[in-house]
């Protein structure tokens, strides 16, 4: 297969010639980076090399993608305040507001509810206010080959993304030097990675071309996409009110799969668990999702595949919550306020 040359790219990204000392330029682990990535995904060598050239190491993103020093005690109901409060909720109702054709459109041809897509957009980026600063290029560069000491190595995983943020700009005749993102390679209103990007991003707005930061259209049914092709099931709930087990063994033994829906209802009732009405009669399997008060009495769901899809986008039940109740917020406001 013949490697694609980004003509119009080419001329933007020229090669360094005075690198500063924080510069890719002359590094030799970026050259061999550079032609590791141009094989993987048939880019032009010269240009791959060219673009990773000028990247620069940020420490700033050495130091945000390392665990908080001092994280505290989980707390459901402070993570829950971040993000249901009264501004991201009034920007969640203009988004509703603005977008209710297009956030209809995806849920009939997603089947993912109007009000999960707005829940995802504005836990991640409070409508498209916040999308990072951060140049996509620095920020994979520095987490593929400086990545930080003292956690888990991620490094392959950001070099895979760099190559795909390399290869998708090259596909879109972007120039990378220009394309800003979050601290951790993240784009747009959804804030999507670039293998995501390239793997489940649509062209929603029909005009022949891919973009989460400037097309409120595309970032929606790519939502709605991603949900979907990650097991979102028409019609089902998300989750069902359940109180766990007063047994410790038996609680333990229904947590252990964490948010992996792994039970049905009937095991979870003979296991001691009290589920709703309508919890009781779901077909599919579920999973006793517990969320921390910090010293208070935790916060039990009885999660179901929808609410493990919401996960795929974020591994946290936090977030997964965060993203449901948001949701729910907006369109309730927004109905009152028709």
């Amino acid at each position: 297969m013949q490697a694609v040359t980004p003509a119009a790219t080419l001329q933007s990204t020229p090669l360094a010639l005075n690198p500063t000392p924080d510069s890719y330029a002359h590094r030799s682990d970026a050259a061999t980076l550079a032609t590791l990535i141009s094989d993987r995904h048939q880019l032009d060598p010269q240009w791959t090399a060219s673009v990773l050239a000028q990247a620069r190491v940020l420490d700033s993103v050495r130091r945000l993608v390392m665990p908080a020093a001092n994280p505290g005690a989980k707390n459901w109901g402070a993570y829950r305040a971040r993000f249901i409060e009264p501004i991201r909720i009034r920007a969640g109702v203009a988004f509703w507001k603005a977008n209710e054709t297009t956030l209809q459109r995806a849920q009939s041809t997603y089947g993912v509810p109007m009000d999960i897509i707005a829940g995802v957009i504005g836990v991640e980026t409070i409508y498209g206010r916040y999308t990072g600063n951060t140049r996509v290029l620095d920020a994979l560069a520095t987490l593929s080959l400086d990545f930080p000491t003292g956690r888990s190595d991620r490094s392959p995983y950001f070099q895979d993304e760099l190559g795909q943020f390399l290869k998708l700009c090259a596909e879109q005749g972007e120039d990378p030097t220009q394309v800003l993102g979050s601290f951790a390679g993240a784009i747009g209103l959804p804030q999507f990675m670039p293998g995501s990007i390239r793997r489940y991003a649509v062209d929603f707005d029909g005009d022949g071309h891919i973009d989460l930061r400037g097309s409120t259209a595309d970032a929606i049914g790519s939502v709605a996409n991603f949900l979907a092709q990650h097991g979102w099931q028409r019609d089902l709930p998300t989750h069902y009110a359940v109180v766990p087990p007063g047994d410790e063994k038996a609680r333990t033994a229904l947590l252990q799969p964490d948010i992996v829906p792994s039970f049905t209802a009937a095991e979870m009732q003979q296991a001691g668990a009290q589920l709703s009405q309508v919890g009781q009669n779901h077909r599919g399997l579920l999973a006793l999702v517990m969320l921390h008060n910090a010293g208070a009495e935790p916060t039990y769901v009885a999660g179901t595949d929808n609410f493990y899809a919401i996960t795929r986008y974020n591994q946290s039940s936090y977030y997964a919550l965060a993203v449901i109740e948001l949701g729910q917020a907006v369109r309730a406001t927004a109905r009152v306020n028709k």
